[in-house]
């Protein structure tokens, strides 16, 4: 059974606005296709014999009902209490548990508790629960910072997984000193009376350190650490045995003007781009991608490790790769000037972008020049010192297809969310001195536009040759998650239809841009959406517009572009029966499930890095004023998403100024009972920086100049008096 049906109607179900529907209704309101209904079908069916779902009266479909007893995965509060979160969802959702009945369970155990019932509120059953027992530790080692307190040594954990400190013994015996980041073994679990008990494994070094940061989130993520000496052999050896010069059965095209843009940092250099007329004057683009299927054969020790880490990882200064740099940053990279092995995609287009032919080979190339994506813009603005005149008639053409095909995907529904990144400058020591937006110019969206036609190209042929594969799928919103974003959008003043369609997405994004809210709405949608993922499931790609989609572009960094170059490869040999039946014998759901994985996990890492840098940075400097915008709106206060630095900030509620703060949450606003002030979502805000707490990931702020100010003393005194009289 396909998960991501799983995954997607046990969502829709556990919607606090799901209404029960039909199996039919269901389908459409998940966006399944006539085609691929009767698969989903078979899903639903299973699911309902497992007890996943119920049919009930007049055949509607929902979750199964709360059981006295639910096995699920424990998430604690920093404030005691916390929740369990059924492994098989219920119709009550999440089960409340209280301070006094959590046990000795952390976050992310997978524990069994007891369901209580208190009564019902709004014509609906309340619960809470109680744990009984913890079936499965999530984690028994964790890394944080050792303070000396007056009765012993603690472990303050780093992160939000587990707050409280843990008591630790025998610090000399690793050698730790106050102030160091370290990996701790948990010993004995917290009580309601004791804190948890553990032991130093690793020291990392001194907390605040870049390379201790670093260490400290590769302990955190459980990223990858060095190669195994096999993996390093294997590597060795296909880059000693590369001969360039007698390439066997490929096309030579050394002579074409070829380039590659990237950032100035990058060395894994796999995508290089040629363009060029046919004798019919249309365009015919070339995509050059780095054959790295060439060097990492199936089943080896090099590509079981592949498989394994699924990416490369990049945090702030660092990357740890998804394969040795012997061949990402060596034979497999597209250096300028260096023969190289690569699998190339040909697709014409006309004058207004519109593909007319493709045609795919295996080819040797020779970079003409490798630029970054600043300079290639400088060039397209007429600076054009230091490169070659075929360089930049390249790049001029370049830009003038892209912004063909942009305008054909534009028209088709493609979907574009404006959401700045944020570039750190780090000091020689890694420590974060600065930072800024990262450049967008538009020489990204010129590279961006042609991966994403050579993804689709090669999509688009091993769907029509019928070879299972991996592909890069991004579902269709399901209608409730639609019905929520048309109503909190009201909050900022723009009217959709009930059921919004791409062309209505792209309208909204379009007058946002510029303005103060675009950056909450553009959060706003991208929430909505559901996340791409990589699965043999044939859904195609929603934002993109695009019925059938691949990776194809990136096999140096994704594990996924690797698979599908060994596809492309039984069909150029004219193997297209072997590559049916080596995707028959392999778990290509498994696969795609383990590489989500891999990619969300490298994403988290680097946002949390990000993080900890910025939040170091600011904590030396408190009272700074900053701009801000309003992103999100709670019963406990308002975050603030720092414009610069791109890090979100909370003013608590007392620091709005002296009023009664409520939240409204169908207005999408918080008001001031007595002033009528209010703060919205959009809105932009001055804030200065109150306090950093670098080990729990928070930054406090407070408006600049608070929204109500305290009433003068006469006035005050005037009130006192007339309310004596009244």
């Amino acid at each position: 059974m396909p998960e991501i049906y799983k995954e997607r109607i046990i969502k829709l179900l556990k919607h606090a606005d799901y209404a029960p529907l039909k199996l039919a209704q269901l389908a459409r309101a998940l966006g399944v296709s006539s085609e691929d209904y009767p698969q989903f079908k078979v899903a639903f069916d299973r699911m309902r014999q497992a007890g996943h779902v119920v049919i009930g009266a007049g055949n509607l479909v929902t979750l199964p009902a709360l059981a006295g007893r639910i096995v699920g995965t424990f998430r604690a509060n920093p404030k005691g209490f916390g929740f369990v979160v059924p492994l098989e969802p219920t119709a009550h959702g999440d089960l409340f548990i209280p301070p006094d009945a959590t046990a000795d369970a952390m976050t992310g155990d997978i524990v069994v508790a007891k369901a209580k019932r208190k009564g019902k509120r709004a014509g609906q059953m309340r619960y809470s629960g109680e744990i009984i027992e913890v079936l499965e530790r999530a984690q028994n080692r964790f890394v944080g910072t050792l303070v000396k307190h007056p009765e012993g040594w603690l472990v303050q954990p780093d992160g939000t997984s587990f707050f409280d400190p843990i008591s630790v013994d025998d610090v000399a015996a690793k050698g730790a000193r106050e102030k160091d980041k370290v990996v701790i073994e948990i010993l004995s679990y917290p009580t309601e009376k004791y804190l948890a008990r553990g032991v130093i494994v690793e020291v990392l070094g001194k907390s605040g350190r870049y390379d201790t940061e670093i260490r400290s989130i590769v302990h955190q993520y459980h990223l990858p650490g060095e190669f195994d000496p096999d993996c390093l052999e294997q590597a060795r050896q296909a880059a000693a045995d590369f001969d360039s010069e007698e390439p066997v059965d490929r096309e030579d095209i050394t002579e074409k003007v070829i380039i590659t843009i990237d950032p100035p940092d990058a060395k894994d250099f796999d995508d290089a781009i040629s363009l060029e007329k046919d004798s019919d004057g249309n365009w015919v683009l070339g995509v050059h991608i780095a054959d790295v299927s060439y060097f990492v054969s199936a089943d080896s020790p090099l590509d079981s490790e592949a498989e394994d880490r699924g990416n490369s990882v990049y945090l702030p200064g660092k990357t740890i790769p998804m394969l040795p740099e012997t061949l990402s940053n060596g034979v497999c990279s597209l250096q300028a000037n260096q023969r190289r092995y690569v699998k190339s995609a040909y697709l014409a287009y006309d004058e207004q972008g519109k593909v007319l032919s493709r045609r795919f080979a295996n080819s040797v190339m020779c970079s003409t020049q490798r630029l970054t994506y600043e300079q290639a813009d400088r060039v397209l603005r007429g600076h054009t010192k230091d490169v070659k005149p075929e360089v930049i008639a390249l790049l001029k053409d370049m830009e003038t297809l892209s912004r063909a095909i942009e305008a054909r995907r534009m028209k088709n529904g493609m979907l574009h969310l404006d959401l700045p990144e944020t570039e750190l400058v780090l000091d020689k020591s890694g420590r974060v001195v600065d930072a800024h937006p990262a450049d967008d110019s538009y020489p990204h969206t010129m590279i961006e536009m042609f991966m994403v036609e050579a993804n689709d190209a090669v999509a688009a042929l091993l769907d029509r040759l019928n070879v299972p594969f991996i592909r890069r799928i991004h579902p269709e919103p399901d209608s409730l998650s639609m019905q929520n974003l048309t109503r909190l959008l009201k909050a900022f003043g723009f009217t959709l239809p009930k059921h919004p369609d791409r062309t209505v997405i792209q309208d909204l994004l379009a007058s946002v841009k510029g303005a103060d809210c675009s950056l909450a709405v553009n959060i706003a949608v991208l929430r909505s959406f559901e996340k791409a993922q990589y699965a043999p499931l044939h859904i195609g790609h929603y934002a993109l517009a695009s019925p059938c989609y691949c990776h194809f572009t990136s096999p140096i960094r994704r594990y996924a572009d690797l698979l599908v170059h060994r596809a492309l490869q039984c069909y150029l040999q004219n193997r297209t029966d072997s590559a049916k039946q080596i995707a028959a014998a392999m778990d290509l759901n498994g696969i795609g499930k383990h590489i989500t994985f891999t990619e969300q996990r490298a994403d988290d890492a680097e946002k949390e890095l990000n993080a900890v840098l910025i939040l170091q940075m600011l904590s030396k400097r408190i009272g700074t004023e900053i701009d801000g915008v309003v992103t999100g709106l709670t019963s406990f206060g308002v975050f603030v998403q720092c414009r610069k630095f791109g890090i979100e900030g909370l003013i608590q509620m007392g620091d709005l100024g002296p009023d009664q703060w409520t939240f409204n949450k169908r207005s999408q606003c918080i008001a001031g009972q007595r002033s009528g002030q209010s703060v919205r979502l959009g809105q932009g805000l001055r804030v200065r920086i109150v306090s950093v707490n670098v080990p729990a990931r928070q930054l406090n702020v407070a408006p600049v100049e608070p929204l109500v100010r305290a009433p003068s003393r006469a006035k005050s005194t005037k009130r006192r008096k007339a309310k004596r009289r009244r």
